[in-house]
């Protein structure tokens, strides 16, 4: 893992959301993003060196949402930078690591994206991703 790439924080109201954080944070979204296979719009932030996401539901039944109607808004997922997804998860599946996806693919930010499912990670979920370029 080369960095942390980005903080994801679950939403239920983006508007709000975004207003909130660019008080906080001093600066505003620098860009909105549908992920229609996720169910998400995403906002990010750029803090220093790391990101901040905000992640909206689009459908109710999409994982963010579930993920709100079980815990609420808050702290959704880790992020981490590395060269080359498949190989990442080739390794971390040598070491015993388990996933939410079988194989990358495309997220947000021209990103190649796959979560480590959090029973593997003791309670945290983990996104890895890789740029795009």
């Amino acid at each position: 893992m080369n960095k942390l790439e980005h903080i994801g924080i679950a939403v239920s109201n983006l508007e709000a959301a975004e207003q909130l954080f660019a008080k906080l944070l001093g600066t505003a979204s620098y860009k909105r993003e549908e992920v229609a296979s996720e169910g998400v719009i995403t906002s990010f932030f750029q803090v220093g060196n790391v990101k901040i996401e905000l992640l909206a539901a689009t459908h109710a039944d999409s994982p963010i949402a579930k993920f709100i109607e079980k815990r609420g808004e808050g702290i959704h997922h880790l992020a981490f930078d590395v060269d080359d997804a498949d190989a990442r998860m080739a390794e971390l599946s040598a070491a015993g690591f388990q996933w939410i996806h079988t194989a990358p693919k495309d997220g947000a930010d021209n990103k190649r994206i796959a979560f480590l499912h959090p029973k593997s990670t003791g309670g945290v979920l983990t996104e890895i991703c890789e740029d795009k370029g």
